[in-house]
């Protein structure tokens, strides 16, 4: 198979389908990659922010990550790696994140990251060679979606506790949730896609005049975006690897495998072509684009949903547009006055974009449930379900010898042993 595609240029018209294997015009697909930069930008930047973690840096690895894929799936599956937000709760808790400024620990977190993208691709090599119905039977929707809930839940109390030190600091989450929820519900096309990154700028805009205007709290300070220059290299970070931080981060493979799963399916139904004999290449690729990152820095990556929303609205899914957003990621991530205006945001608006974003962490896994009509009405799925979410909501934590293994990961892999042991057999 080709590293890359021969796309088949097909004319602009208004409606049609363009395949994988097809690109309109240079220039419109130039702007087609611009529209999916804009649609993985929120969440992407968003997530190193909550981890201590340089947004340039994961800006930057967000894109080579993209074009490692692409060149892995030999340009076949139209998809964008972005961080991923299942990282967060592990991270936090292997480094012992504060929730503001860099973050101190940040090699225990990368020597996770990588040993995370090591397993992934070790899986996807086993599903090279054996297929994906093994996946299936381990971590069936009953299992992905107790997960998925879990990791938003285990960080509830992070905004909440760590991230409002005032009275001010804390009705200031309040006005930021209250911000997202408004663009979400009166917003429409790609501001409402947006929702996070227009309701943070629109709170840190009202945090602005309150403070620096009305004095009422601690002001924003914009003097490190004056003093940034406006290109220069990122701050890259080196891992270190501690057996008690990759036991607790490395699981975080399963949902990476799950939800990667989940959106070549999706892809799968809107092209109308079968990509089953690509997702063991698509889990080589996105574990070495993860390897490379939390080598360099970044976040771990996974297939983005907001980008695959935008093929499923303007049904244009070449892989060439996304060869053009990987660039265009990579210069941002060369550019330290951005790095320097994401830093300067508020950390009470950071809290109140936490308390959005974990909430729909978990409520994807409840989605997932009902996306896949889990029955509850059998206690199998009942007690996995049940038993799961407690675990990792209430820290249940687990030592061996010097290690401990703490609430993300005890529901994680008390979720497969439970589903294993409890299932019906046919």
């Amino acid at each position: 198979m080709a590293l890359t595609p021969r796309w088949k240029e097909v004319p602009a018209k208004p409606g049609a389908v363009v395949a994988p294997d097809e690109r309109l015009p240079w220039p419109q697909t130039a702007a087609l990659g611009v529209q999916h930069v804009i649609a993985m930008f929120g969440a992407t930047v968003l997530a190193p922010l909550l981890m201590g973690f340089d947004p340039n840096v994961a800006i930057l690895m967000s894109g080579v990550g993209t074009l490692i894929f692409f060149f892995v799936v030999g340009g076949r599956v139209p998809s964008y790696l972005g961080s991923s937000f299942a990282f967060i709760g592990v991270v936090i808790v292997a480094s012992g994140y504060g929730g503001s400024g860099p973050n101190a620990s940040i090699g225990l977190a990368l020597g996770g990251i990588v040993a995370c993208g090591l397993l992934y691709t070790l899986i996807g090599l086993i599903v090279i060679g054996t297929g994906t119905r093994w996946i299936e039977t381990l971590m069936p929707p009953v299992v992905t979606g107790a997960v998925v809930a879990v990791i938003g839940l285990n960080l509830a109390g992070i905004p909440i506790k760590n991230m409002a030190p005032t009275a001010f600091d804390a009705w200031m989450q309040g006005v930021t949730f209250l911000c997202v929820g408004l663009v979400a519900v009166k917003t429409r096309g790609m501001t409402q896609r947006l929702l996070i990154l227009v309701g943070l700028i629109v709170a840190s805009l009202i945090y602005a005049l309150l403070t620096n205007g009305l004095g009422m709290g601690k002001p924003i300070d914009l003097t490190g975006i004056a003093g940034a220059a406006w290109f220069g290299a990122p701050k890259f970070a080196a891992p270190t690897f501690d057996a008690g931080a990759i036991l607790l981060i490395a699981p975080v493979a399963i949902i990476l495998v799950a939800e990667n799963l989940g959106h070549i399916k999706a892809v799968s139904a809107m092209t109308g072509r079968n990509l089953d004999p690509y997702i063991g290449r698509a889990f080589v690729g996105d574990g070495i684009a993860t390897m490379v990152s939390g080598a360099s820095g970044g976040t771990g990556v996974t297939t983005y949903a907001e980008n695959i929303g935008v093929m499923a609205a303007t049904k244009i899914y070449s892989t060439a547009m996304f060869v053009v957003a990987a660039l265009i990621a990579i210069l941002l991530g060369f550019s330290p006055k951005f790095g320097a205006l994401l830093q300067a945001i508020p950390l009470a608006v950071m809290g109140g974009v936490s308390i959005v974003v974990f909430g729909l962490i978990a409520i994807a896994g409840a989605k997932i449930w009902v996306d896949n009509r889990v029955d509850f009405s059998d206690n199998a799925n009942l007690i996995v379900a049940a038993v799961t979410l407690v675990l990792g909501t209430g820290d249940y934590t687990l030592k061996f010898g010097a290690f401990a293994l703490g609430g993300i990961g005890t529901a994680t892999f008390g979720a497969i042993l439970l589903h294993l042991l409890l299932r019906k057999r046919e």
